[in-house]
């Protein structure tokens, strides 16, 4: 055994895939996502604004 063969061996290259054309579904999915990952962007928006929920309760300190 030689050096040069220890190791994971790399996987063999795919070839490239093709760019298909896209029908009206793909178009409308890809529409949807875009929708709702504005949406989910908003509703973080809005939550970092409010500030944190969990403030209150008993802060412990690591010494005693």
């Amino acid at each position: 055994m030689s050096g040069r063969e220890g190791g994971k061996k790399k996987p063999l290259k795919q070839p490239k895939k093709q760019a298909k054309e896209m029908d009206e579904e793909d178009k409308a999915f890809k529409q949807k996502q875009k929708e709702e990952q504005k949406k989910l962007e908003e509703l973080k928006a809005k939550a970092v604004g409010k500030g944190t929920l969990a403030t209150g309760g008993i802060k412990k300190s690591g010494k005693k």
